[in-house]
């Protein structure tokens, strides 16, 4: 019988021991790691034109029925007035207490046909409102391959960078129509139907291709012999993995499930598998002091209260005293360096800094401070080869979020928890200066303005 994970915490003692405890395995992308190396890949999408395959990493939940738009919008912050087939959004969705859950994407592909794509945190919490509530919908689970036996149902490839046009261009054999952000169109490559998504990813233009599993060799064949004279690069999972660092985008952040209305019962059907697990130097039994709202990362611009939905009462008070904001650490150079070369001294060592992505837990919480004081949380971490950068992705308390300030990261655990990615290590602290989010300003001045 599967465990619940109202019973391993039962078990526990509490979610934040269970979390920080957790006897799950580093996250490894289903993908592989390096087609030449991570450096040259991430330079791609910047210079030239990267090949991506997202089949692999994410789950894809697809809702179908008459109250499939009902649902998304019962438990979803967005605003779904407009959103006809062939539109893709940024799906957000809050507890009770109008604290985050996760973000997906959402494709509206067909009447009543959606698929939400992404880490299962939103996902399940979808699922499990419309099973338990009252409404006509169909669930159909394609989880990523890490835990699917056999093929994905998709296909998924990502094209980027300044010669993604060009590059559909010459798949396709015609001038690609002008498609809005966020918007799907169809095309023909090699004689294979390919629906498209115009999208950007690391502050680059691009486009987000997917279909039938049994079409996918065919469609990268004809990617590739058309990227001849176009330098495009072929990414590994290394390198995409740490591309949500450029576009400022936090793949997960703590999910607030532990405590609040309804989530007992919530924790009582999912599966302790899915919980995930919680790395870094915050260290508190108050599991509601790793929350987040959706203003702590940005998302006030999709919250839109022009309907009724699971936590909008409370959404409505965090918006109206919204305390954090989003900004980028660059963490300092020989601070870093300093961690690193503590691997070749005598002692116990700094927490490994390993690279291009230091997270070792699904979520990554360490304390940002000034002057001793608590003023954020730092998120992911890892380093930008465009930038020639270490950075960390953060919330920080409003008067401490303004460019040029001076912070200080604390990096490691102490105590050391029993997860399998952490070693014997001491905490040291990383000096990091505040910059906008995101860091790039070519995805500042062009991405984030769509």
């Amino acid at each position: 019988m599967t465990e619940s994970l109202a019973d391993a915490i039962t078990a526990a003692g509490s979610a934040v021991n269970y979390l920080r405890n957790a006897p799950v395995k580093p996250t490894v992308f289903p993908v592989q790691p390096e087609f030449t190396n991570w450096r040259s890949e991430q330079k791609s999408w910047r210079t030239s034109v990267a090949l991506l395959d997202q089949s692999h990493h994410m789950t894809d939940l697809f809702i179908t029925g008459p109250d499939a738009l009902k649902l998304l919008s019962d438990v979803g912050v967005n605003s779904f007035s407009s959103f006809a087939v062939d539109r893709a959004k940024q799906f957000i969705a809050v507890n009770h207490e109008g604290y985050l859950i996760g973000d997906a994407i959402l494709f509206h592909l067909e009447e009543n046909s959606f698929d939400l794509v992404g880490w299962h945190m939103v996902l399940d919490w979808v699922q499990y409102h419309g099973e338990k509530g009252e409404y006509d919908v169909s669930f159909e689970r394609d989880a990523s391959s890490a835990v699917r036996q056999g093929d994905p149902k998709q296909y998924r490839f990502e094209i980027q960078g300044p010669k993604a046009l060009e590059l559909m261009e010459k798949a396709t054999g015609q001038p690609v129509p002008e498609t809005k952000f966020f918007r799907m169109a169809t095309f023909e490559i090699d004689g294979v139907t390919v629906r498209s998504l115009r999208h950007g990813m690391a502050g680059q233009p691009g486009f987000e291709l997917f279909g039938p599993w049994a079409d996918g060799e065919r469609v990268r064949s004809a990617l590739l012999a058309a990227g001849e004279g176009l330098d495009l690069v072929q990414v590994g999972s290394k390198a995409y993995s740490s591309s949500n660092l450029e576009s400022a985008w936090v793949p997960s952040p703590f999910p607030a499930i532990f405590s609040g209305e309804g989530t007992q019962e919530y924790r009582e059907w999912l599966p302790a598998s899915r919980a995930g697990s919680l790395a870094g130097s915050l260290q508190s039994e108050r599991v509601e002091d790793y929350y987040l709202t959706p203003y702590d990362l940005g998302y006030g611009r999709s919250v839109s209260f022009d309907h009724e939905f699971i936590g909008r009462a409370a959404l409505e008070r965090h918006a109206a005293e919204q305390r954090r904001q989003k900004v980028t650490l660059v963490w300092e150079p020989e601070d870093v360096a300093a961690a690193l070369r503590s691997q070749f001294e005598p002692g116990v060592p700094a927490k490994y800094i390993d690279l291009p992505k230091a997270r070792y837990g699904q979520y990554q919480v360490d304390r940002v401070l000034v002057d001793g004081k608590d003023v954020g949380i730092s998120h992911d971490a890892g380093y930008i080869t465009n930038e020639q950068a270490f950075v960390s992705l953060a919330s920080l308390e409003n008067e401490f979020a303004s460019p040029g300030t001076t912070v200080t990261v604390l990096w490691g655990e102490e105590p050391n928890s029993t997860k399998p990615s952490v070693e014997a290590h001491r905490q040291v602290s990383i000096r990091a200066t505040v910059e906008p989010a995101p860091y790039s300003a070519f995805a500042r001045e062009n991405y984030r303005k769509n």
